[in-house]
């Protein structure tokens, strides 16, 4: 029996990878987290197998989340699913430790396989991932100007071109205000951009402006 961890901060998501797994003899639903702070404390006291984890929550999220989780727990399995669909964003998630990679779009088809496949030791990315992982192995071909970002300053990149301010951005990710403004001017030197329309256009271009979940 793999038991299950599921992180989301929408109880409606929630309910419904629930009823996607109701009936599935080998999967188990045994706990649900609904932010960041909660996933690390449920991830420190419950008995699970696999955690399904959401990107982007409330609190401690995303890439900084898995990489937490991953240094208290290297062998835990981390499935993400996530509204994200750009390629670069698993690249980064798989990179931070997580074993596989989910948009909730395909979730109804795929989750179990993914679930059971994680569960097992291997990962489960798709074969677009898996191309952007290999490519982003060959520093000659990062041709594209947001992966030189940091993890932080990827996720700093993908609330600004969202229209969030730097006083909400610090909120969200726990940064001073000032902090955020470096994060912001480095983004800008790293990407030659001079103002926000110039990332915004460039996030539509890229396909990296994606609903927040």
């Amino acid at each position: 029996m793999t038991r299950i961890l599921i992180a989301d901060d929408h109880t409606i998501m929630r309910e419904g990878l629930k009823r996607i797994l109701e009936g599935i003899d080998d999967i188990q639903v045994v706990a649900e987290a609904v932010d960041g702070f909660d996933t690390l404390e449920k991830v420190r006291n419950t008995e699970f197998d696999v955690l399904l984890m959401d990107l982007s929550m409330p609190g401690r999220s995303g890439v900084d989340l898995i990489r937490q989780i991953k240094e208290e727990f290297p062998k835990l399995p981390i499935l993400i699913l996530t509204m994200h669909e750009e390629e670069q964003y698993a690249v980064r998630a798989i990179r931070a430790g997580a074993r596989g990679y989910l948009t909730k779009e395909s979730a109804g088809t795929q989750l179990v396989t993914a679930l059971r496949k994680v569960a097992s030791g291997r990962p489960y990315i798709s074969i677009e991932v898996a191309e952007q992982l290999a490519m982003n192995a060959m520093p000659a071909n990062e041709t594209m100007p947001h992966t030189s970002l940091s993890d932080r300053e990827f996720e700093v990149f993908s609330y600004l071109v969202k229209g969030k301010s730097i006083t909400e951005i610090g909120e969200l990710l726990h940064l001073s205000v000032k902090t955020v403004s470096t994060h912001k001017m480095r983004i800008m030197q790293k990407m030659n951009m001079s103002n926000l329309s110039d990332m915004v256009q460039y996030a539509i271009t890229h396909h990296l402006l994606v609903p927040q979940n």
